[in-house]
């Protein structure tokens, strides 16, 4: 490019609470560098992010059954539940640093405190409940959940499952009062209004075409502005790709041979929502149940209390599906355009691994309304068909790479990729994603800004007061972190 007066500092792709945590982070520690977002929706927070594509929860592995693993000797492996929650602690701290400094004004726009349950049925899942109860209890990162597999406690805690249930079996739940429901669209919009006052350079409806390393080293981004159909070129010493579904893509076009092999595999979820005031008051928690045999963790099944713009909703879901597109408004073609001749053999490998999966969405795709209906009756006995909507969610795109597993392993989780001088970072993959965007945008900071790590960490650690500590080692911190976060985020006078 001759032309370098289009140049930055920092060029954000994608207007999600990834690009949004990671301006805010820098904006932050370096407020005078100059940031340049792209967005081809029309505002922020719209694909990913947005409120109606996800699921809201302020993923902790407070209930989520799939972040504890029984082993073969029958103990429970609880080492992600315990990595994710204090990924999770990282959020809460930069959020609560927010709201103290004035940049969030009010935290109850996209964050509430709403219980977070897990809720099983049949002797051998029960007994795998209780062990993982146990095994949590102990942990200073999980204080105050309760178990019991006493149906007259459950119809406390959840009236609206044990309403009309027919108890056969064996059930069983746990409970933490402490759990939170998340708007991370509304959270994501807060961030870019912030941004935009502190002159972040932000431009919707622009889509990133191409993206090539100059030979100064700068990296040259060419954007169509789709309001007037224009070619613009901008250039920058960093870029980060966080354009959800469509980053996978944009990465192929950088070049970096960290890029090189990875492949991807779209996943589309749909969730039935009930907004009736008459049934949405019979629950309020997050409850999590077990994914059917087959099913992919994301399906795991879950009956949420959401609560967006103030009003209080049911979700249930997620249904999974199948969709070739990379994004919820992407191309049809998006799947067969991101194989290459570098990761032709190991999407080949994935296909062939992962039959069973590919046949398990269609077949969800194929469900009924009545169908879906009866799914959610496991959890609602007496759920009927006109209380309940369908809404199509958000598209993911999970990552398929090469690994000490075998060739195409499908990955489930979110994944940093960046370039060895650090000019140049992607982020791939799914959940628990948002919930745990300040550990990911700060390892993108170890990572690509090494040489100012030492002059920013006193800034990190005034933000973040857990920053290069391993929670389970200091209980002592975990108590301030919780009660700390707890009042300046509004969510009462707890432990968590």
């Amino acid at each position: 490019m001759s032309n370098r007066q289009n140049q930055t500092e920092v060029i954000l792709i994608g207007a999600g609470i990834m690009s949004a945590t990671l301006g805010s982070l820098l904006k932050e520690l370096v407020p005078y560098w100059r940031i340049t977002v792209f967005e081809r929706r029309g505002g922020a927070g719209e694909e990913s992010s947005n409120e109606w594509n996800n699921a809201g929860t302020g993923h902790s592995s407070l209930c989520e059954l799939n972040y504890t693993v029984e082993q073969p000797d029958g103990t429970i492996d609880i080492s992600k539940a315990v990595k994710v929650n204090e990924e999770y602690q990282f959020s809460k701290q930069f959020w609560a640093h927010l709201v103290k400094s004035g940049r969030v004004p009010d935290p109850r726009d996209f964050i509430m405190p709403v219980p977070h349950m897990s809720f099983v049925q049949g002797e051998r899942d029960v007994a795998f409940l209780k062990k993982r109860f146990e095994a949590l209890s102990t942990n200073p990162l999980f204080p105050g959940m309760e178990f019991s597999d006493d149906p007259g406690k459950l119809k406390e805690w959840i009236p609206l499952m044990m309403k009309d249930r027919t108890v056969n079996q064996p059930i069983a739940a746990t409970r933490i009062e402490t759990g939170t429901d998340v708007n991370f669209g509304a959270l994501t919009r807060i961030l870019f209004k912030q941004l935009k006052d502190q002159n972040v350079d932000i431009h919707y409806n622009h889509q990133v075409k191409d993206i090539k390393r100059a030979a100064d080293g700068l990296w040259e981004v060419k954007v169509k502005n789709l309001g007037n159909g224009m070619t613009e070129r901008h250039a920058a010493k960093f870029v980060f790709i966080g354009g959800g579904g469509g980053s996978l893509h944009l990465l192929q076009k950088s070049g970096i041979p960290e890029g090189k092999g990875i492949g991807g595999f779209p996943v589309s979820g749909l969730f039935m929502v009930c907004k009736k005031p008459e049934i949405v008051q019979q629950h309020r928690a997050k409850v999590y149940g077990q994914a059917p045999v087959g099913a992919p963790p994301m399906s795991v099944p879950h009956l949420d209390t959401r609560v967006i713009d103030r009003k209080e909703s049911l979700f249930f879901g997620p249904f999974a599906g199948f969709s070739p597109k990379f994004l919820k408004f992407g191309s049809m073609f998006d799947l067969i355009t991101s194989v290459k001749l570098h990761n032709l053999t190991t999407m080949l490998a994935a296909g062939v691994k992962n039959f069973q999966l590919t046949k398990y969405l269609v077949q969800q795709l194929m469900l009924s309304k009545e169908q879906r209906i009866e799914a959610l009756r496991e959890f609602v006995p007496d759920a009927k068909g006109e209380d309940w909507e369908l809404v199509v969610a958000g598209q993911r795109v999970q990552i398929i790479k090469d690994t000490a597993a075998g060739k195409g392993t499908l990955q489930f989780g979110t994944e940093v990729i960046s370039a060895a001088d650090g000019s140049i970072a992607a982020l791939l993959g799914a959940s628990p994603g948002a919930s745990t965007a300040v550990s990911v945008m700060l390892e993108v900071i170890r990572r690509c800004f090494p040489q100012h790590l030492k002059e920013w960490e006193p800034k990190i650690k005034q933000m973040i007061p857990s920053y290069g500590l391993s929670l389970v080692q200091h209980p002592e911190l975990i108590q301030d972190i919780h009660i700390s976060t707890a009042e300046a985020l509004g969510l009462g006078n707890r432990t968590h």
